[in-house]
């Protein structure tokens, strides 16, 4: 039975609007809840580029890592990890479907691998939240088969349900947006904060000033992040009447045809944003964000670089690419900062986290993935130390697993199991 008895919920017609923690209403004894989640950009880093040393105060990042300078105490930059059923299989989807199993995926027209760890968590614990994960994306999936005869799903989705089947990507703020306030029905297109007020002010009433002024600065985050959803969900419908009246299907549309925001900045932080709403709530502890796919295809002018993501991959010993690992970190350290500014009890939502950020390869020009970037941010109320950086490259095979990471941080979610994918033991050190 889910347990929604920490929380309180504003509710409206046809809409349902979670609240932060807020100490007025949580009981004493309540523990504060353990949240994932994952952010994935592929095809590599900047290998030069990309390193940390010392720990602590004296933790030393790179200028890649360098928008993570804020947060350090709270981060973990682990080099030399590995999934070995991801190598020696061939370049993209063959180094990509399994990054989050560990198992072994198929060539052909029936796709096989393994379900991913972060739905091994929604499994466990996703009753306890009214939505068990979110898994969003900011480009769109690809069709048909890579010249190594993997399907190009491999490639699209990092999020699987089980052996033969990826979780849908949500590309659509809106739709992601409606789904975290259970937005729906006639009235969807109208402020969900409209609908909600009396419950508001008669909530009001009822707190604290400290959770008064709390949840004064959460509607208002809310009403920033609705105000941007709006003028995309405008977007949206103009997009599928396009669709209807050419006959062809809203997917077969480029950005923004399609209705996907123009500049990938504003996607990116839209979905940043309802990822942290979602945590700041306990509407969900499980999330994937799929900033940028395998053979991405996204542009971004606004870094002065002409090379697609995927090309620029190619030359990532280039300032462009630089340029571009660059900004995909600084989306990182928003959301993780957003989370930061958001109390929880004696800490912040923050450190009631782990975020994990990782790309498929270690370098986009030799397409090498003997070992993949890796970054935690949040230290799962103490249960993960960080501030450190870590280096498993020279430990032996058995002893630098992704599976084994990935068995360490369930195990602080409460979720222990005794192998996952191809490993059996848990990362030492961590």
């Amino acid at each position: 039975m889910m347990n929604t008895s920490r929380r309180t919920f504003l509710r409206g017609v046809g809409v349902t609007m979670g609240l932060p923690w807020l100490e007025s209403l949580a009981a004493t004894t309540a523990a504060q809840p353990q949240r994932f989640a994952v952010l994935f950009m592929g095809t590599g880093i900047s290998p030069g580029r990309w390193w940390a040393k010392g720990a602590g105060a004296g933790l030393e990042l790179s200028e890649s890592l360098a928008p993570l300078e804020p947060l350090k105490a709270k981060i973990n930059v682990i080099d030399g990890l590995f999934n070995k059923a991801a190598t020696g299989q061939g370049i993209h989807p063959a180094m990509t479907g399994n990054m989050l199993s560990g198992v072994p995926i198929r060539k052909g027209s029936i796709i096989q691998g393994g379900i991913t760890m972060d739905q091994v968590l929604a499994n466990q614990i996703g009753q306890e939240t009214p939505q068990p994960s979110m898994v969003l994306a900011c480009e769109r999936a690809m069709t048909g088969f890579h010249e190594t005869n993997f399907s190009n799903a491999y490639s699209s989705h990092i999020s699987w349900q089980s052996s033969d089947s990826p979780v849908p990507n949500e590309m659509y703020p809106s739709l992601a947006f409606d789904s975290l306030f259970e937005n729906g029905g006639r009235l969807r297109n109208t402020s969900v904060l409209d609908r909600v007020k009396d419950h508001a002010v008669a909530l009001s009433g009822k707190i604290s000033a400290t959770d008064k002024i709390k949840l004064d600065e959460y509607l208002a985050s809310v009403r920033d992040v609705e105000r941007s959803i709006e003028r995309m969900r405008t977007d949206k419908q103009k997009a599928e009447d396009r669709a209807g009246d050419a006959g062809r299907p809203l997917l077969a549309m480029k950005r923004p045809q399609d209705g996907l925001p123009e500049d990938i900045r504003d996607h990116i932080r839209l979905m940043c944003d309802i990822v942290a709403l979602g945590f700041q709530t306990d509407k969900t502890r499980v999330a994937s964000l799929l900033l940028a796919r395998d053979l991405s295809a996204l542009y971004y002018p606004f870094l002065g670089v002409s090379r697609q993501h995927h090309g620029a991959s190619h030359y990532d010993t280039e300032a462009d690419y630089q340029k571009i690992v660059h900004f995909q970190v600084s989306q990182l350290a928003y959301l993780a900062q957003r989370l930061d500014a958001m109390p929880e009890g004696e800490s912040t939502v923050l450190d009631n986290c782990c975020l994990l950020w990782m790309s498929n390869m270690w370098s986009g020009t030799k397409h090498d993935n003997k070992k993949v970037p890796v970054v935690t941010i949040g230290g799962m109320a103490g249960k993960l130390k960080t501030g450190r950086a870590l280096n498993y490259f020279e430990s032996g095979d058995e002893n630098r697993k992704l599976c084994s990471l990935y068995l360490g941080i369930m195990d602080r979610m409460g979720v222990e199991l005794k192998e996952f994918g191809d490993a059996g033991s848990r990362l030492a050190g961590l």
